[in-house]
């Protein structure tokens, strides 16, 4: 903080606290001329309601004289009065870094009980599980959703199933989330005709035998060479390249054809950010544990 912003709000301090406290004290010996019957001459509703002048209770008075007395000594002790830094040499910096080491102090132990696991071990464990899913819900369910069934406002995949952009190994998982990915898809808005987009996005509707126009398809079905770069010549995706395998019928943006036709039209760019930094490989291992549990209970269920 500059001394000019440290002199200021000083001085806001002391102008603020030094009025109240003036007016707190002057009201307590001011002299308020009074009529015979006590009162301040001030009349309502004819006279009905008059105004009287009574001395302040003395449970306010001692009340209201504690708090300046907190006020002052909290500016004593803690940060507040300009870059003072206070007595006690307190800070919220300070204090979240004692609680972290804390906190890292009784988790590291039950955190080094995984070590040496594998991700398929960990997800078969309830205890790696619970961690994982409440560092999903803290790290990543603002765009997977809190079930991790995605989010087609921000693109975001369904990490309960078992189709993945990049790979669904529990190891690509985990290099996904460290590192991050970008996914590109281009546009084709300026080469494709209103006509054409709307033929080529039924055609991408029937690789999922999704409702589609069978005529229009069928009219789509040459022009999607051009996709086949990336998606395949039968629609599968690429794992290498994110592309989405168009013959699963959910599909991150919608599934609907104006979606689509706007999605060909448009393009798409999605990204995944990198959290090495902010997790870690022990944290990220035990979110795709997690993810991986979620995987094979639908797995299970699909199959009944």
């Amino acid at each position: 903080m500059s001394a000019f912003w440290s002199g200021w709000i000083m001085f806001l301090i002391v102008l603020n606290l030094g009025i109240t406290l003036f007016l707190f004290v002057w009201g307590q010996f001011v002299k308020i001329p009074t009529q015979a019957d006590g009162t301040s001459g001030h009349v309502w509703a004819h006279g009905v309601l008059r105004e009287g002048v009574r001395r302040l209770p003395i449970w306010w008075v001692i009340l209201s004289a504690s708090m300046f007395a907190v006020a002052i000594g909290y500016l004593v002790l803690y940060p507040g009065f300009g870059a003072y830094k206070g007595a006690i040499g307190w800070s919220a910096h300070t204090q979240l870094a004692d609680d972290k080491a804390a906190n890292d102090a009784k988790l590291d132990p039950v955190l080094q009980g995984f070590d040496g696991r594998s991700i398929e071990q960990l997800a078969a464990a309830p205890e790696a599980t619970r961690m994982g899913q409440r560092l999903f819900v803290d790290n990543c369910a603002a765009c997977h959703g809190l079930d991790g069934r995605g989010g087609h406002a921000v693109g975001a995949p369904d990490l309960t199933d078992a189709d993945w952009l990049w790979g669904g190994t529990p190891e690509t998982i985990v290099k996904t989330i460290l590192d991050g990915r970008t996914g590109t898809m281009p546009p084709f808005g300026a080469s494709l005709d209103t006509q054409h987009v709307e033929q080529l996005a039924n055609y991408v509707l029937s690789l999922s035998d999704s409702p589609n126009t069978p005529a229009l398809a069928a009219e789509g079905k040459p022009q999607f060479g051009v996709c086949a770069a990336c998606h395949g010549p039968e629609g599968k995706g690429n794992p290498a390249l994110g592309a989405p395998n168009l013959t699963y019928a959910k599909r991150l943006y919608g599934s609907d054809l104006a979606m689509i036709e706007q999605t060909i039209k448009d393009g798409r760019i999605g990204t995944m950010p990198a959290w090495r930094q902010r997790l870690g490989e022990r944290d990220v291992r035990l979110i795709v544990a997690w993810i991986v549990a979620q995987s094979h209970a639908n797995a299970e269920t699909a199959a009944r």
